[in-house]
């Protein structure tokens, strides 16, 4: 009985498939709490900090710091997050599907694009496209630390700085619910204004020791806090991303071993069948 031999290795192999589904999805299922509560816990400070440089975008100071003043778009750079691993769904390739069309609309304005990614998907990703890839930084866990980003954050302030770029663009994937991740973009870089009512007249606050100091060091950490935000919220995505993949694979592989037994229970009875048509034919015949 061949066909009923294959059937069964292929009944074995899915079997093999959804123990590993499974096992992912329990994996994922049980880091995505604490995902949530690192990522909901680090919301607030980001939010006020977002609050503050909105204000200070707004107010009006004999300095202007480079990071608050508008200039014409020659050149954009594009922080781009995803995680290390696949198998969540379409968690990266939909952010990676709605940033080209982001940056091909870029280029036929004549406005050329540089990236830096977080994550070994994205590095991958954008190494096969026609853009200039300036740095990557990948492995970076499910703890992620502020340390681990400094880096590439200052690859896109120091390009901010200099000039070489006119915008610079968060892209990551914004946890809404388990079941609901969506790809979101920040401008970074110049600092929006707020969006918070304001008076409108002339205000500002008192710098000790000096406004460029002190505004060269808060711009500088409230853009790392916008990052490191970011990246909490894709690993959260990352994980209800796979969660759900994972368990959609698992449902799939038992629907199809009930298939596969289905169609092996119906080859063995025609075998069966075969066999006691050919034991009465032989009898017959004697």
């Amino acid at each position: 009985m061949a066909g009923g031999r294959e059937i069964k290795t292929k009944i074995k192999s899915v079997q093999n498939t959804r123990k590993v589904t499974r096992a992912l999805e329990m994996v994922s299922a049980s880091k995505i709490r604490k995902a949530q509560d690192r990522m909901r816990s680090s919301r607030p400070y980001a939010n006020a900090m977002r609050q503050l440089i909105g204000h200070l975008a707004q107010a009006s100071s004999e300095f202007q710091h480079p990071y608050l003043v508008e200039r014409e778009i020659k050149r954009v750079g594009y922080i781009v997050v995803s995680s290390d691993r696949g198998l969540a769904g379409g968690l990266n390739n939909n952010l990676f599907r709605k940033l080209l069309g982001e940056i091909r609309q870029w280029q036929d304005k004549g406005v050329q694009v540089d990236v830096v990614t977080i994550g070994q998907k994205a590095t991958v990703f954008f190494r096969r496209l026609k853009v200039d890839m300036l740095a990557s930084v990948t492995h970076i866990g499910d703890t992620p630390e502020v340390e681990q980003l400094v880096g590439i954050i200052k690859v896109m302030l120091d390009g901010y700085t200099d000039g070489r770029l006119d915008r610079v663009f968060l892209a990551y994937n914004h946890f809404v619910n388990t079941m609901t991740q969506k790809a979101s973009f920040d401008q970074l870089l110049p600092l929006p204004a707020s969006e918070t009512k304001v008076v409108k007249h002339d205000w500002d606050y008192i710098y000790e020791p000096d406004a460029e100091s002190v505004l060269g060091h808060v711009l500088t950490r409230y853009i790392e806090s916008l990052v490191y935000q970011a990246v909490m919220e894709n690993v959260a995505s990352e994980h209800a991303a796979r969660m759900v993949a994972m368990k959609a694979a698992s449902d799939n592989a038992t629907k199809l071993i009930d298939t596969l037994n289905l169609v092996y229970n119906k080859a063995r009875q025609a075998a069966i069948t075969q066999e006691i048509s050919e034991i009465v034919g032989g009898a017959a015949a004697v």
